[in-house]
Formats: C-alpha cells, sequence, structure tokens
C-alpha cells in the first residue's frame, strides 16, 4: 500500500516540485545539511520561493523540515529524485558519448528532457550504454533499483602540496567553467599533482600530463577528488529505488 501511495504520488508531481527534489538530493550528496539558502542558490532563485515550495513539499510528506536543521528528503521524496537524477545523468552520459555532444553543454540539454523521457526509454538507454555508473562530470548514476554507488572524494580545495590525486567529479552546472576546465584536461579519471597552494587564498598550482599551469579559487571549489587507489573505495549509499 506505502508502496502504491509513493507511485500515486510520484506521477503527480509538478516539474518544479522535481526540480527541487532533485536540488536536495544533489546538496545532501555532499553536504550534510540542505538550507533555504543553499537550495535557493543552486536553483538561483529567490529564498522566499524556496521556502514556500518547502512547506507545500513537506505537506506532502516529500520533506522533512526543521527550524535551523535544514532540509532532508523522506523516503518518498528521495525515490521522486532519485527517478529525476537516474534520468538527468543518463542523458548526460548519452548525449556526450552516443552524440558526441561536449560535456559543457549535456547538463542543460538534459534539463530539457529528464522530466519527459519514459521508463521503457530509460532502460534502452541505459542498457545501450552498456549500463553506466557515471555521467560525463563523474557524478554517481542511480541504478535501476535506486542504488548510488559514490566514491568517497573530498574537495580539490583540500588537498596539500605533493599529494597527487585523481578527479572523481567536476560540477556541472557552469558550463563557461566546464569549457575551461576541459582545455586543461581536468576530467574525471585525470591524475594530478598538486604543485603546490598559494596562501591567503591564492591560486592551486597544478601538473598534469606533464604540464604545469595555475586555477583559481572558482575552479578548484567544483572538482572533487580522491587518491589513486579509488576504485577501491566505491560505496553503496543508498537502496531500493522501486522494486
Amino acid at each position: 500500500m506505502a508502496k502504491n501511495r509513493e507511485e500515486l504520488l510520484r506521477g503527480s508531481l509538478t516539474q518544479s516540485m522535481e526540480n527541487y527534489l532533485k536540488a536536495i538530493f544533489e546538496i545532501l550528496e555532499h553536504d550534510e545539511r540542505a538550507t533555504t539558502s543553499s537550495i535557493a542558490e543552486r536553483m538561483a532563485i529567490a529564498a522566499p520561493s524556496v521556502t514556500a515550495m518547502v512547506k507545500k513539499l513537506a505537506e506532502l510528506k516529500l520533506v522533512s523540515h526543521e527550524p535551523y536543521q535544514g532540509v532532508t528528503l523522506t523516503r518518498a521524496g528521495e525515490m521522486a529524485a532519485i527517478e529525476v537524477v537516474r534520468h538527468h545523468r543518463l542523458i548526460e552520459k548519452y548525449l556526450a558519448d552516443a552524440l558526441g555532444v561536449p560535456w559543457d553543454l549535456v547538463h542543460d540539454e538534459a534539463e530539457k528532457l529528464e522530466h519527459v523521457i519514459s521508463e521503457d526509454l530509460e532502460d534502452r538507454i541505459d542498457g545501450a550504454l552498456g549500463h553506466p555508473t557515471v555521467d560525463p562530470h563523474g557524478a554517481p548514476i542511480p541504478a535501476r533499483d535506486g542504488t548510488v554507488v559514490r566514491v568517497l572524494a573530498n574537495r580539490l580545495a583540500d588537498a596539500v602540496g605533493g599529494d597527487t590525486v585523481v578527479v572523481v567529479e567536476v560540477d556541472d552546472r557552469d558550463p563557461n567553467l566546464l569549457r575551461y576546465l576541459g582545455e586543461r584536461q581536468l576530467y574525471p579519471g585525470t591524475t594530478v599533482e598538486i604543485v603546490r597552494v598559494e596562501p591567503y587564498g591564492g591560486s592551486t598550482v597544478l601538473r598534469v600530463a606533464g604540464r604545469e599551469f595555475a586555477i583559481g579559487r572558482d575552479a578548484v571549489a567544483v572538482i572533487r577528488v580522491a587518491p589513486p587507489e579509488v576504485d577501491t573505495r566505491a560505496q553503496a549509499v543508498r537502496k531500493e529505488r522501486r522494486a
């Protein structure tokens, strides 16, 4: 009965509601709390609009919101979010791998399509791509059962001089920044040597494939990295999208 209720509820969600749930899910992938301000920043909308939608989602029992504790997803809310996230990241992967769309353009295209593809098309895309586990930016693609396999990664901003790391994931929302990082070969899977970190919030100097260059704080902030043995650190962190 609970499962049927969740399916009926997800079928009645508006695209706006799904976008909010996806944004909360993506924030909670890396942060402990999804605050009204962080949701507003991620979605580029005003905080009062977020407050109103969070209240509506809470009434539908899709989120829980405690003052000063942030917003969390209920089981039903998480399942709905995972549905959209899976669509989005599979579409990004298909556009990049099958159609050759540059990694800085796939996000906006996937935003348009994520709400409208059928479950059958989702499965066909998944099968045609060989059941990929990450999108072009390194973000995990939820499996059909809702499992999300995530690599334990840290921010490149936390690395220190002398470290050698592998790029795991890059935030996909700024196409200009993605283009900048792509020109420097900072794709998921790239091995990076941290030459030095300039003090007082200065640039981080990297070496990639023998080429040395500096990148600024905005670029460092969107990259997540892990030690070279990254493949041994994957963990399944969410389960049960649907039976």
